[in-house]
């Protein structure tokens, strides 16, 4: 159940995101549909822990199982506050919905043709995180839905896939799928940087690092990493300064606007992606006060559909000197790579401009496939044991280990 609430909330982060992008009514109101399924899981994960606490020690842990359900929520209620942008009009401006298209991962909808190399064949068999690093997050068929779609689903003529991943992928996506060209939305440019500009980009840099504090959140938590946890603090209060920049910028523009209605959409937004932070926030406090993990934790991050990996370069990697443009992690691998550990620090949200060295490790969030491929190409076999699904990686023959 913990599993299933996660992808559940992420699902709708990522679904709310696109019906903003697309203004699309019918996907905001599925973010509320998810909703509901998620209250009442998490009515259930609730009643479970009461009944599991047989011991003082249990408790203690189970508490902390607790903490994260709510934490979980809280991711929830926030993706439900950016579908209302949609569902009640609230408006934003077209330069959001613009720079939203150039943001680091970014959603998409596509419609299935005949014909189409994605035709009658199955999400497993097409590999589309690995091959082209997008994720199908959800299928509409006719009036129905197919929420978080296992491989086996079978994609048919007319179906929508809406998928989320680089932005790199979205032309290779549509030439699968049989669509014509996709060109971003675009607005007139201005050489004159108005408030307004500088509004919208601070909007989408507190889209991207909410995104980013809860992957490194999950990931301090599977790891009981205190330098994570910090991280996401780190985060927190740089999404705090943003939003008070946001609102700055916003107001000033409404003094240059006739109708100030659609800058609503643009502080709600923020109000959003400041409390996805907070949520990151709260997960990680179980790290930052020492609290003992549950076991269940561990189990439940490990199954999730995105899987968080956490792999070394080995000297003579395929990567090792590469940068990290040149790598192009999220096309080879469809991993999202979250930060970089480099001599005790870390480098979150790294840039194309990076060179990878043989002794870091990279640690990114994506499909349990791409993990063996992400670790391939830094010089490891992953070897997970049947029985107790624990990982190990061992170092390739062409690889020296880490420096």
């Amino acid at each position: 159940m913990l599993s299933e609430a996660k992808d559940t909330s992420e699902l709708m982060v990522d679904l709310a995101y696109a019906a903003l992008f697309f203004g699309d009514a019918d996907m905001a109101e599925e973010v509320d549909d998810l909703d509901e399924r998620l209250d009442e899981l998490v009515h259930e994960m609730r009643e479970v822990c009461v009944l599991a606490g047989r011991s003082p020690r249990e408790a203690e842990q189970l508490s902390g199982v607790l903490h994260l359900i709510s934490a979980i929520e809280r991711m929830a209620t926030a993706a439900v506050d950016v579908s209302r942008i949609v569902t009640h009009r609230l408006g934003i401006p077209a330069a959001l919905v613009a720079d939203l298209a150039a943001a680091e991962e970014v959603s998409h909808r596509v419609r299935v043709r005949e014909g189409s190399a994605l035709s009658h064949r199955s999400l497993a068999d097409v590999g589309l995180p690995v091959e082209i690093g997008m994720r199908v997050v959800a299928i509409r068929r006719g009036k129905d839905w197919i929420i978080d779609p296992d491989g086996d689903e079978t994609m048919l003529p007319g179906d929508v896939l809406i998928l989320r991943g680089t932005p790199d992928g979205i032309a290779e996506l549509r030439a699968e799928a049989g669509a014509p060209e996709w060109r971003p939305p675009e607005i007139e440019e201005d050489i004159a940087i108005t408030d307004l500009d500088r509004a919208v980009d601070v909007l989408v840099e507190m889209k991207n690092v909410s995104e980013v504090a809860v992957g490194l959140a999950y990931s301090a938590l599977l790891f009981n990493d205190q330098g994570l946890a910090a991280e996401v603090v780190h985060l927190e209060d740089r999404l705090d300064e943003m939003r008070e920049r946001l609102e700055v910028w916003v107001l000033r523009s409404a003094a240059e606007t006739l109708d100030p209605s659609p800058l609503r959409g643009l502080l709600h937004l923020g109000g959003a992606a400041e409390e996805i932070g907070d949520a990151a926030q709260q997960m990680v406090w179980l790290v930052e006060q020492g609290e003992e993990m549950h076991p269940v934790l561990a189990v439940a991050l490990g199954e999730s559909d995105e899987v968080i990996a956490r792999v070394p370069v080995a000297r003579g990697a395929a990567i090792d000197g590469q940068t990290l443009a040149e790598a192009r992690l999220e096309r080879e691998t469809g991993c999202y790579l979250l930060a970089i550990r480099r001599a005790g620090r870390y480098l979150y949200r790294p840039r194309g401009g990076v060179q990878i060295e043989a002794g870091d490790e990279l640690i990114g969030i994506g499909p349990d496939e791409g993990r063996a491929r992400l670790a391939e190409l830094c010089g490891y076999r992953v070897i997970e044991d049947d029985d107790t699904g624990q990982v190990e990686m061992v170092p390739t023959s062409a690889s020296r280990g880490p420096a």
